[in-house]
């Protein structure tokens, strides 16, 4: 894992406390997208790290999710907020393909392949293939960030 909350887990040697609490999830047509907040605390010294977990799950393949950092999630809520509003203006060509990547791997893209055509957005998790979100489930997905980023606020003041 490219991310700090990945690296302080992947440590050998050392007794951690995995916290969880789901903020919630999106049904997209064959899999369900859910958000989820995380703490993980290493027993011995108190240290934690906050973040945010993203997970798709679906009949036809194993739950598989990435980890977002807390100092990611602000740049991933305004990225879902950005790419869910594009249009075709963002260039003079026929076509275009905006995308931001976190440093796990989630890969949240707006596409058009016309200049006339609709944009649409998608949203993808190794090995997943790109899951296609509407402007709606995008609101959704940028309204469990959000929330999401408010529970971390939350418990890293411990009120």
């Amino acid at each position: 894992m490219n991310t700090q909350i990945g690296a302080f887990e992947a440590r050998t040697g050392v007794i951690l406390v995995k916290g969880f609490n789901p903020v919630g999830a999106i049904p997209l047509s064959a899999v369900e997208l859910s958000v989820g907040c995380k703490q993980t605390r290493d027993l011995a010294t108190g240290e934690k790290i906050y973040g945010l977990i993203i997970e798709v799950e679906g009949p036809q393949l194993p739950p598989e999710a990435v980890l977002v950092d807390d100092n990611e999630a602000g740049p991933l809520l305004n990225a879902v907020n950005t790419l869910g509003k594009v249009n075709n203006d963002l260039t003079t060509l026929n076509g275009f393909e905006a995308t931001f990547t976190t440093k796990a791997g989630l890969h949240i893209i707006a596409e058009s392949v016309r200049k006339e055509g609709a944009v649409q957005n998608y949203l993808r998790i190794e090995p997943y293939p790109r899951l296609a979100l509407s402007a709606v489930q995008m609101t959704q997905f940028a309204n469990l960030l959000q929330e999401g980023r408010k529970d971390l606020e939350v418990l890293k003041t411990g009120k």
